[in-house]
């Protein structure tokens, strides 16, 4: 199962998310528990530059074979203890294209689901292609912000530039589908992606939703 978790903290408390950012990777590495994980910091989602990020919402993903002994981790009540809100999303894979960092992390094992979703995008933008990409993403993300069956979404990333992503939920499978591939903005970011080769790495992943605790947008 994979779980996903966002915590919003206070500005005082930015050193910490910092060192925390480093640090709990030592313990993911290690834990018999965990398999694939990603520490994540977020953003708008509007730009997806630098100027994006939002230095007081941190997040991490998870794959786990025990959700409740991982909730009551070292990593997560750490975060909890030193965090203003705790958002928690219990997630299972409907289908996964393409890679993050080199692997296939999210293995379909469901394929009929018809409650909410959660959509995963990232990708590792190509070295020559960060102008013409934030050219282009300004339709994108407006078009996502208005989407019928939208109900939150946030810019994930593992670091300012280059690697860039969106953690979005849906109301149901079709509204996701619905902006995916008949939204005119995406589409036309779809074709430029295939003409500017704009992407070195990418990823969509569905997830079904079993749980959610909190807001993402708190």
């Amino acid at each position: 199962m994979i779980v996903a978790y966002f915590w919003k903290i206070s500005p005082r408390k930015i050193p910490f998310a910092l060192f925390a950012m480093a640090s709990d990777r030592i313990y993911l590495k290690a834990s018999t528990n965990v398999g694939f994980f990603k520490s994540l910091g977020t953003g708008k989602g509007e730009t997806f530059t630098p100027s994006d990020a939002n230095t007081l919402r941190w997040g991490v993903i998870v794959e786990v074979k025990n959700i409740e002994e991982f909730d009551h981790s070292p990593v997560v009540e750490r975060w909890r203890k030193n965090s203003d809100h705790e958002f928690r999303a219990v997630i299972e894979p409907i289908s996964s294209h393409g890679q993050w960092s080199s692997k296939q992390p999210f293995e379909p094992t469901i394929s009929q689901w018809d409650g909410k979703v959660i959509a995963i995008t990232r990708a590792r933008i190509a070295l020559l292609q960060n102008l013409k990409f934030w050219r282009a993403v300004p339709p994108v993300t407006a078009s996502l912000k208005t989407a019928p069956g939208l109900i939150s979404a946030i810019g994930i990333g593992e670091a300012p530039i280059g690697l860039q992503g969106t953690f979005s939920i849906w109301e149901s499978p079709a509204a996701l589908r619905d902006f995916a591939y008949r939204g005119s903005a995406h589409i036309a970011a779809i074709d430029a992606t295939a003409k500017y080769k704009w992407y070195s790495e990418e990823l969509f992943a569905r997830f079904a939703v079993h749980d959610i605790r909190g807001s993402i947008n708190p």
